[in-house]
């Protein structure tokens, strides 16, 4: 299965104190669901360096993104 015929979530930054060098606020990024982070208030999320990475749960919102913006996430 590829990336894109799994599920995606997406959530915009809300605050990137300690890490701005890493996140943008006001910016969408894609995350993945790790139940291991969530127990820790963390969220594994795929930063400026296009890794994956743990960041504080209350620096981000979940939102709900159309396909057709989903789609862009994918383009090289």
């Amino acid at each position: 299965m590829n990336q894109e015929d799994q599920e995606q979530y997406f959530v915009v930054c809300v605050n990137n104190q300690d890490y701005p060098a890493s996140l943008e606020v006001k910016k969408i990024y894609q995350f993945i669901p790790d139940e291991q982070a969530t127990h820790h208030q963390m969220i594994r999320v795929i930063d400026e360096s296009n890794e994956d990475y743990l960041y504080p749960a209350d620096y981000f919102v979940v939102i709900q993104l159309p396909q057709s913006v989903k789609q862009l996430f994918f383009i090289s």
